[in-house]
């Protein structure tokens, strides 16, 4: 199943309320439909590899994106 991601303006992401977020007080891979949260766990863990993203906000992250596409 391929998820096409639409694209996130700048209005519309300041718009979005903190709980769509992976990180939300940073404010932080935005999830608000399956396209951008299956993107959020590919950067998660791209960032852990990076060394830029301690492996537990990953998980957390991807717990979140989970939620989202509906336990995938």
């Amino acid at each position: 199943m391929e998820l096409k991601l639409a694209k996130l303006k700048a209005s519309t992401r300041n718009s979005l309320p903190a709980s769509v977020f992976g990180e939300p007080k940073e404010r932080k891979y935005p999830m608000p439909d399956r396209g951008h949260a299956a993107n959020a766990k590919a950067r998660a863990t791209q960032m852990v590899k990076k060394g830029k993203l301690s492996p537990g906000a990953a998980a957390k992250i991807r717990a979140k994106a989970n939620r989202v596409l509906g336990g995938c």
